[in-house]
C-alpha cells in the first residue's frame, strides 16, 4: 500500500497514514487502502488493539480531498459520502479495540475518522474540527451523526455550524477525546495504554464493543436486552472460565483469546 503503512508488535497493530504532502489528506486511494487495512486486521490474530496515527508532527488527516468538489453532480457526491461513510463504519464496527493518536490536524474527514476510532487521544498540538460549511457543504463522513452523539447536540452544533477549529485542551473539555499528551510523548502514552488493553480478555472487550454499539440510540429496555444477550455468549468462552479462576487463585490472569 502506498499511503497506509501497518506495523504489528505484539498485539498492537499501528495504522499510519502517511501522504504527509498533502497532510495526510483523505482521497480514493486512502480511503480503499483503509478498508483493506481493516479488513485485513479483522481477520488477524496477530492484532488484537489497533492504533491509527498520522505520519509526520503536523497532521493526522488534516481532511478529505476536495479538489473534486466544484465538479461533482448531486447523485456524485452522495456516492462520494457514502463510500467514506463505509469505510469509517467499517472501522467503528470492529471487534478490536481501536484507537485513534491525533498527532496534528483532524478537520473534516480526519475529526471524522478519530470519531469513528472507539478511544482517542490527542497531542497537545492537535486542532479538531468540522470545515465543511465554509466551502457551502456539510460534513459526510458521519460528522453530523458521531460527534453530537459523543460531545452533545450543541458542543456539535458549535463546531458544525461556525467550521472553527477546537484546540486539543477544547476537545478534551467537552469529552470529544479522551486525554492530551506531549506531543513527543503521545504515541508512547497510546502504546501504553493500548497495552492495558491488550492484558485483559480480547473476548470480552468484543462483546463489550457489540454491546455498546448495538445498544447506542436503542430505549434502555432494548439495550441491556443487547448486554444480557452479549453476557450470555461470552459465557461461552474459555476466557470467562480462566478470568474467574485466576481472580479466586489471586493471580494475573493468562487468556487464549477464545
Amino acid at each position: 500500500m502506498d499511503f497506509v503503512k501497518v506495523e504489528i508488535n505484539a498485539g498492537i497493530a499501528r495504522v499510519t497514514i502517511d501522504r504527509q504532502s498533502k497532510l495526510n489528506a483523505l482521497n480514493g486511494q486512502v480511503l480503499d487502502e483503509l478498508e483493506a487495512c481493516f479488513l485485513d486486521l479483522k481477520e488477524n490474530p496477530e492484532a488484537r488493539v489497533i492504533i491509527v496515527t498520522g505520519a509526520g508532527d503536523k497532521s493526522f488527516v488534516a481532511g478529505a480531498d476536495i479538489s473534486q468538489f466544484p465538479s461533482l453532480s448531486p447523485a456524485e457526491a452522495q456516492a462520494f459520502s457514502v463510500r467514506g461513510q463505509a469505510v469509517f463504519s467499517l472501522i467503528e464496527a470492529s471487534l478490536k479495540p481501536v484507537i485513534a493518536a491525533v498527532n496534528g490536524f483532524a478537520l473534516g474527514g480526519g475529526c471524522e475518522l478519530a470519531l469513528a476510532c472507539h478511544l482517542r487521544y490527542a497531542a497537545e498540538n492537535a486542532l479538531f474540527g468540522q470545515p465543511e460549511v465554509k466551502l457551502g457543504v456539510i460534513a459526510g463522513y458521519g460528522g453530523t451523526q458521531r460527534l453530537p452523539r459523543l460531545v452533545g447536540t450543541g458542543h456539535a452544533l458549535d463546531l458544525l455550524l461556525s467550521g472553527r477549529m477546537a484546540k486539543a485542551d477544547e476537545a478534551l473539555s467537552m469529552g470529544l477525546v479522551n486525554a492530551v499528551f506531549p506531543q513527543a510523548e503521545l504515541l508512547e502514552k497510546v502504546h501504553e495504554i493500548a497495552g492495558v488493553i491488550l492484558a485483559q480478555g480480547s473476548q470480552a472487550q468484543a462483546y463489550t464493543l457489540k454491546a455498546v454499539y448495538e445498544g447506542a440510540g436503542k430505549s434502555m429496555a432494548a439495550g441491556l436486552e443487547i448486554e444480557a444477550t452479549a453476557f450470555r455468549e461470552v459465557f461461552k468462552t474459555e476466557d470467562r472460565i480462566e478470568g474467574a479462576t485466576a481472580f479466586l487463585e489471586r493471580r494475573a490472569p493468562e487468556f487464549k483469546n477464545r
